[in-house]
């Protein structure tokens, strides 16, 4: 608690010189270690970052760690057990990982932090609702990223399609029109259960949900079969294999060759199309993934990075303005400018009006979801059975029985501890 209540202290007044953390601070320097993740940010953003922060606390150094995907789960809970003199201060982690890290009290709860001047009612829910364990907030948005449709202009115009579609039923009765001539209106893949959660929620529907603390798999609700079926009628008008997923084959060379006309993905995909098949620089576009209605877009998953803070920190202090000057308004902008990332929040999304991919993508941030927050989720997703039902459904079964077959698996999933 004396800890705590020093933060606040310290975070609040800019002007106090005894904290050693603010212009104009004490003498005593203090290292802030930061690991965040490999390709996450530029060198250069990183550099500039660090000059101007130390700059700016002169009682802060920043040490800035690259860290690598692969296997760092089980690397960020070692350092979350372990003492604190060699580990890290501020970690990145993606959005959907922080209820794992939160369950055994290894992160400082920013709560009242993140409710001071950070704007956490702007945040997109994407990032700050799987950042929340309980009532508290544990992780802080940084950026995030999520699909939209990609599609060929080429082909839009042979087919006498002026204009992107603004809902389901446009989008489904445009994409019948592209599907003729050789050509697929659309490849999606039988197993892309990110795309048809998007189309759940769309519907009003879960994948899961909480009761008292108890999860049940949701797939079997009214809401959730609307979102499947959706998903089965946009699925027929292209030949995307119905038992396997995105990536298997490759959606990005499925593309590339040439005989399709939209593909659901992040717009970072777009590199990879043109590597393979150069000639589509200037025949590429994006548009939000449509909602029910036109007022808005379709609700997406929404997948990105939070900053967490470990309990077992030595520098709270420091760590907290760390956070605070990279998920700011000016830094978190920058970020994203650089990235082409989404910034954090829907009313900075401005910042990238310039790139239509990414304007495209932050329109849907807006309606962003994120899987289930409990740890037992990636139980669930180990041995997929949102990919199995949805299979089953593309093969013929009944969509009622396979739902509640698939909904029972979720719900034991989520019981195990």
């Amino acid at each position: 608690m004396r800890r705590r209540l020093l933060a606040l202290v310290c975070v609040s007044a800019t002007l106090l010189s005894g904290c050693g953390l603010v212009p104009g601070g004490g003498t005593e320097r203090r290292t802030v270690t930061v690991w965040l993740m490999q390709h996450s940010a530029s060198q250069e953003y990183l550099d500039r970052f660090t000059e101007e922060f130390e700059r700016e606390h002169s009682g802060l150094d920043l040490d800035i760690r690259v860290q690598e995907w692969t296997g760092i789960g089980e690397k960020v809970q070692k350092a979350l057990e372990e003492d604190a003199a060699d580990g890290p201060d501020v970690i990145e982690v993606g959005n959907t990982q922080v209820a794992t890290y939160a369950e055994g009290d290894g992160l400082l709860d920013l709560t009242l932090e993140s409710m001071r001047d950070w704007g956490r009612e702007e945040w997109l829910p994407g990032l700050a609702e799987p950042g929340r364990w309980g009532s508290q907030q544990y992780g802080i948005p940084w950026y995030a990223a999520n699909r939209v449709v990609i599609y060929r202009k080429d082909l839009f115009r042979e087919a006498g399609v002026t204009a992107p579609p603004k809902t389901h039923d446009e989008w489904l009765a445009l994409t019948e029109k592209l599907h003729t001539g050789g050509n697929q209106g659309i490849y999606l893949a039988g197993q892309d259960w990110y795309t048809l959660a998007g189309f759940i929620w769309e519907e009003g529907g879960e994948l899961a949900t909480e009761r008292d603390g108890v999860w049940r798999g949701a797939l079997d609700s009214p809401a959730a079969l609307r979102g499947m079926d959706f998903y089965r009628r946009l699925q027929a008008l292209g030949d995307g294999p119905v038992d396997a997923d995105e990536e298997h084959p490759p959606q990005a060379g499925v593309f590339a060759e040439g005989k399709v006309a939209q593909i659901i993905a992040v717009p970072g995909l777009a590199s990879a199309i043109l590597k393979q098949n150069p000639d589509l620089e200037d025949e590429l576009g994006y548009f939000p993934v449509p909602g029910r209605t036109a007022g808005r877009p379709g609700a997406v998953f929404t997948g990105g990075s939070d900053l967490v803070v470990p309990a077992n920190t030595d520098t709270e202090e420091g760590a907290i303005e760390v956070v605070a000057a990279l998920t700011g308004a000016r830094w978190n902008t920058e970020l994203a400018r650089t990235m082409n990332y989404v910034p954090n929040k829907a009313g900075l999304a401005d910042s990238a009006a310039g790139e239509e991919g990414v304007a495209a993508m932050a329109a849907g941030a807006a309606q962003g979801r994120a899987t289930p927050a409990t740890p037992q989720w990636s139980a669930v997703e180990a041995d997929n059975p949102i990919k199995q039902y949805m299979t089953k459904v593309l093969t013929g079964s009944d969509p009622a029985t396979e739902a509640r077959r698939a909904a029972r698996r979720i719900t034991e999933e989520l019981a195990f501890d």
